[in-house]
C-alpha cells in the first residue's frame, strides 16, 4: 500500500505546482539563470502619475507583490524538493533523524521535510 500512497502524493505534489506556477506567473517571471528564482514584475501602468498618493500606492502594491513573489517562491522550491525527494525514494523520511514522517503531517504538509519531533529544526535545513 506504500506505493499508492506515494503515488497519492505525487499527484497532489503535481498538481500544487501546476496551481502555484500559474499564481508566481501572475505577478512575476521565472529567472532563466536559477530554476529556484522567480522576479516580481510590476503591474500594468496606466500613464505618467505625478499625484503623489498615486505614487506612493504603488510603492506599497509593489512591496505587497515582492512579498507575495517571495512567499509563493519559497513554496514553490518546497514543492519541487518534495518532487525530487518522490524520484530519489527519500520522501517521508525525516531529515534530521531519517525516521519516517507521520502521514497525518505529510497529509496536513506534503512537503514536510521532518517528522514531528523535529519540526521546529525544518526551518533550518538547508534547500
Amino acid at each position: 500500500s506504500a506505493v499508492p500512497e506515494r503515488s497519492g502524493k505525487l499527484i497532489r505534489l503535481e498538481e500544487m505546482l501546476a496551481e502555484i506556477t500559474n499564481e508566481l506567473k501572475s505577478i512575476g517571471i521565472h529567472n532563466p539563470t536559477n530554476p529556484s528564482d522567480w522576479i516580481a514584475v510590476p503591474e500594468e501602468l496606466g500613464g505618467e502619475e505625478t499625484d503623489e498618493n498615486l505614487s506612493a500606492d504603488r510603492v506599497e502594491a509593489w512591496n505587497e507583490r515582492n512579498a507575495l513573489v517571495a512567499t509563493l517562491e519559497s513554496r514553490y522550491n518546497g514543492i519541487v524538493s518534495a518532487l525530487a525527494r518522490i524520484e530519489n525514494n527519500t520522501f517521508g523520511i525525516c531529515e534530521v533523524c531519517n525516521a519516517p514522517i507521520e502521514d497525518a503531517r505529510l497529509n496536513a504538509n506534503p512537503i514536510s521535510r521532518t517528522c514531528i519531533a523535529h519540526l521546529e529544526e525544518e526551518s533550518t535545513l538547508k534547500q
